[in-house]
């Protein structure tokens, strides 16, 4: 739908090259999304391009630039090099752009809206585009036409309309609705037509359209209507849109039929027959008509009259009241009185002709008159009702009576009708005359109205009745009273602010003001409980919780308007009911435990102590070992921990368990707890020795070991730990040529030598050794036999072997090793010192000779029998292993001390 054409070419010849206006015309639809093409300038132009090319590719290139930027620009996106014109982000919304429908135009990139009828042009986007190089140079009129689409439905301004339609209106009488539906849309897309959902057979709509193009509805009556009938018509108007599809909005219409006088006066009844007693007294009443009217309001108005043919002693015996239509008697029925009247009486209504009715009132002579009752009362009355406050003390008078006989003929006695605290007596000294007055308090709550009879009668049997109503008046003489004096709640704990707990309920017997209770807290309530005054809704303005308090108890009040108010009080009880809000809670996050070691199975190791803050089945906690189930077990009730088995440090020194307490509560909330159980250690190890390996070892000893020189050891462990492996050694028996030669260092086991060797000290020495601990409160001990062979040389060693095998004839010494005491030499006196020292310098020189030898003849020997040499080194033994010492024999290894 593209328009191009020429505006305007310049009249001047010298820019006539350079500057041409040109004016585009596009249209598109509201509502596009971003990106939609509108146009393109340069091939809507005809701009020259380079063979044919796009003109990007002219040099220079073409620029298309848009001469201002304002409100068409928020609505396009311009390519600067191609001249394309697409919608931007910003959607077109027609009824937003033209608000108006009077033509109005806003240049430079603005909104002009035609003055012509709806059509794609009466709402356009003007744009001023630039087109550049110089050459080239266009000021190019871009004027794009917004369609309009059916995007909006008809709406109307009121959700409820009302009209009113007199029930007179003829056939085809059109009503205009004031409110009619409004639709932004333009054209077709605006309200076409309106309809009623249900027309109840008697209305149609009908649509007019003024030289402005707006349409009305009209509500058209199609039949008869009757006010008293049907007084109201509901029903939906419905506007729809001329759009594809159509788009309808709609309104509840209410029809009201008003009121005209088109019904008159009617009696039910045509004739009314009355019987009147000749002595009836003044204002006695006759008999009452009444007509009704079917219309509305002063249409509705009905006055009473007698006709022109009641004749006038008629009128005035008999009173007609012209609103409510009541006939009494205004005089006194004599002898002269007509015994039959005929009242015809008129019902008038406005605007009609009036209803008759006949009242025939048939007078009855009675011969004599009744006695007269006359009352005077003390207490107040208004018109004929005594009025009395309760509480008012006995034999409070209410009035006076005075019996008499008209024609004072007959005696008149009279006494009291009716139930109540009331009685009637002779007033001394008068004859005639009579007090009414109180027999017991009144009680406003137990009886508000008492009607009562003075009652008069001749002695010719003819009784008057004189009745009396008696109006208590209350008193504010009651309290409120609650429904329950001790008001009994419950609420979980954790509940949400300004919850509700009950709702008070007091009562007052007395009536008015002094019956109407307000409630109030009592001053032991806690502030954040609140009450209100009107309603007694009683409400907690804060959470609750029962670990910090489980019971409430205050007192409220409940206060009568009386004066002086009066008040009652009753007890409230809150009982916060527990929730599982509390995990179990152990005394320490970590517990140590020190045990004795073969502590027996199942023994007390001790006691897990966990809280839980909550109550019942939520406090309730069960306890449960984690990890080292097999081993420990649990007491869940009294929180004993306990081990199934005895326990061996030697095994495992410490344990670490993990503990977990689980209450009852659903969900269940749970803790964990550390435990740590450290193995005391206990002396139940003795000893071991680990070399010698064997009692029937033995070492070579050269005669030339020098004095101090050690020997060999003693090396022994002990599984246990502290005191309990402290390892003393001592010799507790020796057997050789000279057993005393040699010495063992309790600490360390060393055995060394502690003389020089002699000739005559050749030979094997037996020493019993004990290997003994600290423990508490036996010390435990191992023995191991160590042999040594003092010779220079092994020349048999099945002979030494058999002396090995031989049980050895050793006393046994009961002397305790002291570690604590370093060993000491000998004391030598400092006269035999010198001539000791060099026996022991030429000894020495004599040794080195001897040893040389021997060395270079025991190396030459262990050449021969290398294999016999590896057998004859000890074996390293695992310390975690139990040896039997009595078991292991192994050669003796030869040593040389140089």
């Amino acid at each position: 739908h593209l328009l191009l054409f020429l505006l305007f070419v310049g009249p001047f010849n010298c820019f006539a090259s350079y500057s041409r206006a040109t004016e585009l015309f596009y249209s598109l639809n509201e509502g596009l999304p971003p990106g939609v093409l509108i146009g393109s300038l340069a091939r809507d132009l005809w701009l020259p391009t380079a063979g044919g090319q796009n003109p990007v590719s002219l040099q220079p290139p073409l620029s298309f630039t848009l001469a201002s930027h304002g409100l068409g620009g928020q609505y396009v996106q311009l390519d600067n090099r191609s001249g394309e014109l697409h919608t931007s982000a910003m959607e077109i919304d027609r009824e937003a752009l033209c608000v108006e429908s009077s033509g109005a135009t806003i240049f430079g990139g603005s909104v002009a809206v035609s003055s012509s009828s709806p059509s794609p042009e009466s709402c356009l986007l003007l744009l001023d585009v630039l087109v550049l190089p110089q050459e080239y140079f266009r000021l190019v009129k871009v004027k794009i036409a917004i369609r309009d689409v059916n995007d909006n439905a008809p709406r109307f301004p009121v959700p409820h309309i009302r009209l009113l339609v007199p029930e007179n209106a003829p056939v085809n009488t059109r009503l205009a609705i004031e409110h009619p539906a409004l639709d932004p849309d333009m054209g077709t897309n605006g309200v076409q037509t309106y309809r009623l959902r249900d027309n109840y057979g008697v209305f149609t709509l009908d649509v007019e359209e003024n030289e402005n193009g707006e349409r009305t509805p009209y509500l058209i009556v199609m039949g008869a209507l009757d006010r008293e009938t049907q007084d109201e018509y509901v029903t939906v108007i419905v506007a729809e849109d001329g759009g594809t599809p159509p788009l309808v909005g709609s309104a509840t219409l209410t029809i009201g039929i008003s009121d005209i006088n088109d019904n008159c006066p009617q009696f039910n009844d045509s004739q009314l027959n009355v019987t009147l007693y000749g002595n009836s007294s003044l204002g006695t009443h006759v008999a009452t008509v009444h007509a009704v009217d079917m219309d509305l309001g002063s249409n509705a108005q009905i006055t009473y009259s007698y006709s022109q043919k009641v004749p006038q002693p008629s009128r005035e015996l008999f009173h007609l009241n012209e609103s409510t239509g009541a006939i009494t008697l205004s005089t006194k029925v004599d002898g002269d009185t007509p015994r039959l009247h005929r009242l015809i009486i008129l019902g008038n209504g406005p605007g009609c002709i009036p209803a008759v009715i006949t009242v025939l009132v048939t007078i009855i002579k009675v011969m004599m008159r009744p006695p007269e009752v006359v009352p005077r009362f003390i207490a107040n009355e208004v018109e004929g009702v005594v009025y009395l406050k309760e509480l008012e003390p006995i034999n409070t008078p209410v009035a006076f009576f005075t019996i008499k006989d008209p024609d004072e003929k007959y005696k008149v006695s009279c006494y009291l009708d009716g139930d109540g605290p009331f009685r009637l007596s002779p007033y001394k000294p008068y004859n005639n005359e009579y007090l009414l007055e109180t027999t017991k308090p009144l009680d406003f709550e137990t009886q508000q109205l008492y009607e009562i009879s003075v009652v008069a009668w001749n002695s010719e049997g003819f009784h008057v009745k004189k009745v009396v109503k008696i109006q208590i008046l209350d008193d504010n003489d009651n309290s409120p009273v609650f429904s329950e004096q001790l008001i009994e709640l419950s609420i979980e704990e954790n509940n949400v602010p300004n919850a509700f707990l009950t709702k008070l309920h007091a009562t007052d017997a007395d009536s008015g003001e002094r019956g109407q209770v307000s409630y109030f807290l009592g001053p032991d309530a806690p502030s954040y409980f609140a009450l209100d005054k009107t309603t007694g809704v009683l409400t907690v303005s804060t959470q609750l919780d029962r670990e910090e308090k489980e019971k409430y108890r205050y007192t409220v009040k409940a206060v009568d308007s009386g004066f002086p108010p009066r008040e009652s009080i009753a007890t409230v009880t809150i009982t916060v009911l527990d929730k599982n809000d509390n995990s179990p809670r152990f005394i320490n996050k970590d517990f140590s435990f020190f045990v004795p070691e073969n502590f027996p199975g199942f023994g007390e190791i001790g006691v897990i102590s966990v809280t839980d803050a909550d109550a019942g089945q939520n406090g309730w906690v069960a306890l449960s070992v984690l990890n080292g189930s097999d081993i420990f077990v649990i007491d869940t009730g009294k929180g004993v921990l306990r081990a199934k088995v005895s326990l061996d440090r030697e095994q495992q020194s410490s344990y670490v368990l993990w503990i977990e307490a689980v209450d009852g509560g659903d969900p269940a909330l749970s803790s964990t707890a550390k435990i740590t159980i450290l193995l005391l250690d206990i002396n139940d190890n003795p000893p071991l020795v680990l070399f010698p390996q064997s009692n029937m070892s033995y070492l070579l000893v050269l005669p030339s070991t020098l004095p101090g020189s050690p020997i060999t050891e003693v090396y022994a462990v002990d599984k246990d730990t502290g005191m309990n492996a402290v390892i003393a050694y001592s010799i507790i028996g020796r057997r050789g040529p000279r057993p005393e030669s040699f010495r063992i260092d309790p600490k360390t086991g060393n055995i060394t030598l502690e003389e020089s060797l002699m000739q005559n000290d050749y030979g094997l020495y037996r020493l019993l050794v004990k290997v003994s601990d600290h423990g508490y409160p036996e010390p435990l001990h191992s023995t191991v036999m160590v042999n040594l062979f003092v010779n220079d040389t092994v020349s048999n060693e099945s002979y030494i072997e058999s002396l090995l095998r031989k049980e050895p004839d050793i006393s046994v010494e009961e002397k305790q090793p002291q570690i604590s005491i370093e060993p000491t030499h000998k004391k030598m006196e400092s006269a035999s010192c010198m001539p000791t020292l060099v026996a022991l310098s030429i000894i020495s020189l004599g040794s080195i000779a001897l040893v040389t030898g021997m060395g270079i003849y025991i190396c030459l020997r262990k050449g021969k029998k290398h294999h016999r040499a590896d057998e004859n080194l000890e074996v390293q033994i695992p310390l975690n292993g139990r040896i039997n010492l009595h078991m292991l024999e192994k050669k003796p290894m030869e040593i040389s001390n140089i």
